[in-house]
């Protein structure tokens, strides 16, 4: 994996060409434009990674994994195949940051402690269900797909949290966002029956849940992304007989007023809650906390060397972390 410490601090960039972004490499490629290609053009044979502007991407995704054990391996695998769009062998991708962290707290048993250093509560027997994948179930989980049906107009292309994690009494959506905003807009020809449909889905739940109107969540204050998983957590929690937090984990540096900007449309009670945290937070949780140990030092030298790729040609460190 090629971090901060192996990537040249800026790149050359003219209008037909990109060099390899590693350091001392001087591979030059075509430059590509508008959308990402894995063509063997924009290839750096050596580095066995596809070239843009802005990013890279690794030939083999495992390259940009840090738990290669193969049960790990199987798992992820078995997750990408019931997640509707991956483009996790990317630099920037968030989906790759998600497992790299979340499954090193997942195996190091730091994730119940994490949990409710976020919430302040106990948290037992934390489940997690990678993008739709229920490792218990061996598929997509059932729960998600049955809210899929109660409220979406296209239920095999529904609502995908990056994260489920199922504890004895709580449910946890995490929505993570590393590169993306959570300005998100319905885009859609049938607007009035997808509104229809989540309005009275789940026995009108929608007038419970929210203090708003679907049109000012979705298009005006655009935190339709936000709105669905808030609606549909919310549901799968009552069936569960559950509490329930959608947590939405970003960069420390964006998005500080979401809690109130997205609160001001929710309604929300002890058994139903949206907190932001971040993945700064992560860090410092895991320096504090767990054994010392190999998989411990690498996921902190994770946090530390992480970048985002390129903006101007000028290599952007994912994290705020001072050393």
């Amino acid at each position: 994996m090629f971090g901060s410490c192996r990537l040249k601090s800026a790149i050359e960039l003219t209008e037909t060409e990109v060099v390899c972004p590693v350091k001392d490499c001087t591979k030059k490629v075509p430059r590509q434009r508008k959308f990402f290609k894995r063509l063997e053009i924009f290839k750096c044979p050596k580095h066995r990674i596809y070239i843009s502007p802005s990013t890279f991407e690794y030939e083999d995704l495992f390259e940009n994994i840090l738990w290669k054990e193969p049960r790990g391996r199987e798992l992820l695998l078995r997750a990408i195949r019931t997640k509707r769009e991956s483009r996790i062998a990317r630099d920037n991708s968030e989906d790759a940051a998600t497992w790299n962290v979340f499954r090193f707290l997942e195996k190091s048993h730091l994730l119940a402690g994490f949990l409710e250093n976020l919430v302040k509560r106990p948290i037992v027997n934390p489940k997690v269900i990678y993008w739709s994948y229920s490792q218990h179930q061996n598929d997509a989980w059932a729960s998600l797909e049955e809210a899929r049906e109660e409220f979406e107009t296209v239920p095999k292309k529904g609502s995908e949290p990056d994260l489920i994690i199922k504890s004895d009494k709580a449910l946890f959506f995490i929505e993570a966002k590393l590169t993306a905003s959570n300005n998100t807009v319905l885009k859609t020809k049938n607007l009035r029956e997808v509104q229809r449909k989540y309005e009275n889905g789940g026995n009108q739940l929608y007038q419970n849940v929210f203090s708003s109107d679907f049109k000012t969540i979705a298009l005006t204050s655009k935190k339709y992304e936000l709105l669905r998983f808030w609606l549909i957590g919310s549901w799968i929690a009552q069936q569960l007989k559950h509490d329930y937090y959608l947590v939405n984990l970003i960069l420390s540096e964006k998005e500080r007023t979401i809690e109130k900007d997205f609160r001001q449309h929710i309604r929300e009670n002890s058994k139903r809650v949206f907190v932001r945290t971040t993945w700064e937070d992560i860090y410092h949780f895991v320096l504090k906390n767990g054994l010392e140990s190999t998989d411990k030092s690498q996921i902190i030298e994770y946090f530390r060397n992480k970048t985002l790729g390129y903006r101007n040609g000028k290599l952007q460190k994912a994290f705020s972390i001072s050393l």
